[in-house]
């Protein structure tokens, strides 16, 4: 499972989670970071990612769109990459199952 880590979570959640999630970056890696939302979907879908964001507006396309590519909405607030990281190994056994749910578009995680 690949993840594509959105503009407003941190660069270095790749790295941090890469034994869980082996192949993730961030958009910054991609060429993504002053892509548009549609651009970020397009590639994602391309590249067969999972994409990782606060952004409710992934949620919505998702909900219109459906799947490929599946979404992880982060609702943690502002707080720092090693919270995020701790969030995405607490829920690891949820984003692999959901990872596999060929219907499910969207996952969202406290």
């Amino acid at each position: 499972m690949k993840l594509l880590f959105d503009q407003n979570l941190s660069p270095r959640l790749p790295h941090l989670v890469a034994d869980l999630y082996p192949d993730s970056m961030h958009v910054r890696e991609a060429g993504l970071h002053e892509a548009t939302d549609t651009s970020i979907w397009a590639y994602a879908k391309q590249h067969e990612f999972t994409i990782v964001s606060k952004d409710s507006d992934f949620q919505q396309r998702s909900l219109l769109f459906g799947c490929p590519p599946k979404f992880i909405w982060l609702r943690a607030g502002n707080c720092p990459a090693r919270i995020i990281e701790e969030l995405l190994r607490r829920h690891s056994a949820a984003i692999h199952t959901f990872d596999q749910d060929p219907v499910e578009s969207h996952l969202m995680l406290p």
